[in-house]
C-alpha cells in the first residue's frame, strides 16, 4: 500500500550533502543547544514536588532512573542521526524505515513536543519573569500575566506573548544569532547550577538524607507516597526535565559534521545534564528536610532558609534566562521538522519549505509557529498544554527506539558511523520505558491525544498523501 511507502535512505543521504541551510554548528555548539533545551525551569521547580511528595532524599535516584530511561532513547537517536543526518528528527527516521503514514503521524505528534513544549515554556517564563519583577518591587496587573481561565475573567498573558515574538525574531534572523544567544544563556544557567551545587554543599546536613528512601505512607489523596513506588513516580515527574535532548537531531542540516557531531552532542548533553541534576538534588535535599521543601521555588527557598537571600535573585534570573533558551531550541526544532516534511511534499513547500534569501532560515514557518505559540501561551493555562507536550515526546521516543531496531534488522550492512550498543536490549527497553510513562498520564489527556491523532490522519489523507514526492504522478 502507498501509505507504507518509504523514502530511500540514499535520498536522505543525498539531501544531507546539498542542504541550503548554513552549516555553522560545531560539536560543542550542538551540545550547547542540547543543554539549552534540557536545563530550564524544571530543575528549579519539579525538584520540590518530586522530593516533597514522592521520593524524599532519593530524588537523586529518581533523576538517575529517568536519565537512564532517556539514555535508551538518546542512543537510538544517535544511531539514526549518523545514518540520516537530516533535519526531520524522528519523523525522518520513521519515513526511512517504517513508512509514510507512520512518519506523518510521528511528525504530526512532534508538534505536541516542540510547539506545545515552547508554549508551556512561554507561560512558565512569564511566571518567573513576574517573580523577578516582584523582587524589585514591580507588580503587573493580574489580568496581564495570566490567561482567562486562570484569572477567571478577561485576561491576556502579555509577557508570554511578547517573549515568543522576541525568540521568533532571533530565529528569523539566523541560526548563527540563535546559537550565539543560546550559548550566552547556557553559560549563565550552567554557572548558576554549579553555584547551587558548590555553595549549597557547605550547608548540607547529612542527617537530612536519613532515611534515604522514606517509608511508604498513604497520603490524604488516597495514593501511596514514598517507598520504591514513590521513587518511580518521582522518576516519571522529573523525566520531563530531560525533554529537549532530541532537539539536537533537528539541527543536522546546520551541523558542520552531522554524522559524527550530532550523535556526540545528543549523548553528551544528556550525560552532562544528568550529572548536574543529580548533584543539585543531593544538595537540595541535604540543605533542607525533604518534607520542608517549598513546592513552587524549592531551590530559591532552600538558599533563603540558609540565610543566602541574595542568591534568590541570582537563581530567579537564571531560571528566567534559562527558559528563554529552552524556548529558542524548541521553536528551532519545530520549524526544522516542518522544513523536512515540506521537502517531502507532505506540507506546502511555499509556506514551510521557503528559505529567506539572505538569512537562509525557514522564515515563513517560523513566523507562523511564533504566532500560534504567542496566542496559545497568552490565552491557555500551562497544565492544559504541558501533558500534551509530554505525550508527543514519549511517543516520538518510543517510535525512534522501535524504528532503529527495525532498520538494524532490515539493513544490517548499512553504513553506521555510530552504532547503538546492545541494540537488542536498549531499543526494546526504550520502547517499554516510554510507553510506561505514557500510561501514567491522566485519562482526559489521552482523549485529547486521540482526537489530535485522528485530526492528523484526516489531514494526511486529505492533503499529504496526494502531494507526497513519493506519490505516483499519474494518481495526483
Amino acid at each position: 500500500m502507498s501509505i507504507w511507502r518509504k523514502k530511500p535512505i540514499a535520498a536522505y543521504q543525498a539531501e544531507a550533502t546539498k542542504s541550503d541551510l548554513k552549516r555553522i554548528l560545531s560539536r560543542w555548539g550542538l551540545t550547547s543547544l542540547g543543554i539549552g533545551a534540557i536545563i530550564g525551569g524544571g530543575i528549579f521547580t519539579l525538584t520540590g514536588i518530586a522530593a516533597h511528595d514522592h521520593a524524599g532524599p532519593a530524588l537523586a535516584l529518581a533523576f538517575v532512573i529517568a536519565g537512564v530511561g532517556c539514555l535508551f532513547a538518546s542512543l537510538c537517536y544517535a544511531e539514526f542521526a549518523s545514518v540520516l543526518p537530516v533535519e526531520g528528527s524522528a519523523y525522518a527516521y520513521a519515513y526511512g524505515t517504517i513508512g509514510e503514514l507512520f512518519a506523518w503521524f510521528i511528525g504530526w505528534n512532534l508538534i505536541l513536543e516542540y510547539m506545545m513544549g515552547a508554549t508551556t515554556v512561554a507561560v512558565a517564563w512569564s511566571g518567573y519573569f513576574n517573580k523577578l519583577l516582584h523582587l524589585f518591587g514591580i507588580h503587573l496587573p493580574d489580568n496581564l500575566v495570566n490567561d482567562p481561565v486562570t484569572h477567571g475573567g478577561a485576561a491576556f498573558n502579555l509577557p508570554a506573548f511578547l517573549i515568543t515574538w522576541v525568540i521568533t525574531a532571533i530565529l528569523v534572523k539566523g541560526i548563527k544569532e540563535a546559537a550565539s544567544t543560546n550559548n550566552i544563556i547556557v553559560v549563565l544557567k550552567v554557572a548558576v547550577v554549579l553555584f547551587v551545587i558548590i555553595a549549597g554543599a557547605f550547608y548540607v546536613d547529612p542527617a537530612n538524607w536519613q532515611p534515604f528512601i522514606p517509608a511508604e505512607v498513604m497520603g490524604e489523596d488516597g495514593h501511596l507516597h514514598f517507598g520504591v513506588g514513590g521513587v518511580l513516580t518521582a522518576a516519571t515527574i522529573v523525566f520531563f526535565a530531560y525533554i529537549g535532548f532530541d532537539a539536537v537531531s533537528t539541527q543536522a542540516g546546520e551541523a558542520i559534521n552531522p554524522k559524527k557531531d550530532v550523535p556526540f552532542a545528543i549523548i553528551a548533553s544528556l550525560i552532562i545534564c544528568t550529572l548536574l541534576y543529580v548533584a543539585v538534588s543531593l544538595v537540595l535535599t541535604g540543605m533542607v528536610r525533604y518534607d520542608a521543601l517549598d513546592l513552587k521555588a524549592p531551590v530559591a527557598s532552600a538558599f533563603s532558609g540558609a540565610g543566602i537571600t541574595w542568591a534568590v535573585y541570582l537563581i530567579t534570573i537564571a531560571a528566567t534566562a534559562g527558559l528563554m533558551s529552552v524556548m529558542l531550541v524548541m521553536m528551532l526544532g519545530q520549524t526544522r521538522i516542518f522544513l523536512g516534511m515540506a521537502k517531502d511534499g507532505l506540507l506546502p513547500k511555499s509556506i514551510f519549505g521557503k528559505l529567506h534569501a539572505t538569512y537562509k532560515t525557514p522564515y515563513r514557518s517560523t513566523i507562523i509557529v511564533g504566532g500560534i505559540i504567542s496566542l496559545v501561551a497568552a490565552l491557555t493555562p500551562i497544565d492544559r498544554v504541558s501533558e500534551m507536550c509530554s505525550m508527543g515526546t514519549l511517543l516520538a521516543f518510543s517510535m525512534v527506539c522501535l524504528a532503529v531496531l527495525i532498520l538494524r534488522i532490515k539493513e544490517p550492512n548499512l553504513e553506521r558511523p555510530y552504532r547503538t550498543p546492545f541494540i537488542y536490549f536498549v531499543a526494546p527497553a526504550g520502547v517499554l520505558f516510554n510507553i510506561f510513562l505514557m500510561t501514567q498520564v491522566r485519562v482526559h489527556t489521552w482523549y485529547t491525544f486521540i482526537i489530535w491523532g485522528v485530526l492528523g490522519v484526516i489531514v494526511y489523507f486529505a492533503y499529504s498523501r496526494y502531494h507526497s514526492n513519493l506519490h505516483p504522478k499519474s494518481e495526483k
